[in-house]
């Protein structure tokens, strides 16, 4: 089993959430968050100087077989990807066990 962890953007959330239920993900944890990027940009506002690099992002975490990885990861470039600077970032670990609470499955049975 993987663990993909996505940051993206905050105004794609809603399409990635829709994405990944229509190819099967149908629990996943988000968080909202901050980050700083690369980019070293402002803005100015009536006289006022802000930073742009502090910026508003979604923090996904979804646990997936070993097989169904690549079809998460490619959901993940479709919905959340603009082809700009800022899309994010997605990380994959190794999950070594699940368990549900509730009954005690492992696993694969504990993630379907």
């Amino acid at each position: 089993m993987k663990k993909i962890e996505a940051i993206i953007r905050k105004s794609k959330f809603s399409e990635v959430k829709e994405t990944l239920h229509l190819i099967g993900v149908h629990f996943f944890s988000y968080w909202d968050v901050t980050g700083v990027g690369n980019e070293k940009q402002g803005a100015v506002y009536r006289g006022i100087s802000y930073s742009t690099s502090d910026i508003q992002r979604c923090y996904l975490e979804v646990i997936v077989s070993d097989s169904f990885v690549d079809q998460a990861i490619d959901a993940l470039f479709l919905s959340a990807g603009t082809g700009q600077v800022g899309d994010g970032k997605i990380f994959i670990s190794e999950v070594q066990s699940v368990y549900r609470i509730r009954t005690g499955e492992k696993n694969y049975e504990a993630i379907n």
